[in-house]
C-alpha cells in the first residue's frame, strides 16, 4: 500500500464531532514499514490529538525512530500543512530534507521538506553545552 493510500484509508477513522475536519497521516520509516494516523477530536479543546501525532506514535511504538517520508491528506479546498507543533514532532524523527506531501481529497498536492516546512527547528544542537 502506498502513502497516499494508507493516509486516505486512515482519514475515514478520524474521530472530528465538533469540525467535521478529517484528516489522516502516513508515514514512512526507516525500515520501510509505514505507520499511520488520524485526528482525534475531544469536547475540551485543545485536548485532542493531531494525525500526524498518532503516525508518529505508532511509529515510535513499534521501535522506530527515524522517518524517511510523510503524506498528509484532508478534506480542504488547498493542501493543509501540519501545524506548528507537529512540524516540530516531525523534525524530531526525520531530517532536513524528508519530503512531507499534503493533499486533498480531491487530488491536489504540494510536497515540501521539513526544512521548508520548519526553518529554523529546535533541535537537540540547541541543547549542547560547548
Amino acid at each position: 500500500m502506498s502513502l497516499s493510500e494508507a493516509a486516505r484509508t486512515v482519514r475515514d477513522n478520524a474521530y472530528a464531532p465538533y469540525s467535521n475536519f478529517k484528516v489522516g497521516a502516513a508515514l514512512r520509516a526507516a525500515s520501510g514499514g509505514i505507520f499511520i494516523g488520524c485526528n482525534v477530536e475531544n469536547v475540551a479543546y485543545p485536548e485532542g490529538t493531531c494525525a500526524e501525532a498518532g503516525a508518529i506514535a505508532a511509529m515510535v511504538a513499534a521501535g522506530e525512530t527515524e522517518l524517511l517520508e510523510v503524506y498528509v491528506i484532508a478534506d480542504s479546498p488547498d493542501p493543509v500543512t501540519p501545524c506548528g507543533g507537529c512540524r516540530q514532532k516531525l523534525a524530531e524523527f526525520g531530517a532536513r530534507d524528508v519530503k512531507v506531501t499534503m493533499a486533498t481529497t480531491a487530488g491536489s498536492e504540494t510536497t515540501l521538506t521539513l526544512a521548508e516546512l520548519l526553518p529554523g527547528a529546535f533541535s537537540q544542537s540547541h541543547m549542547d553545552n560547548t
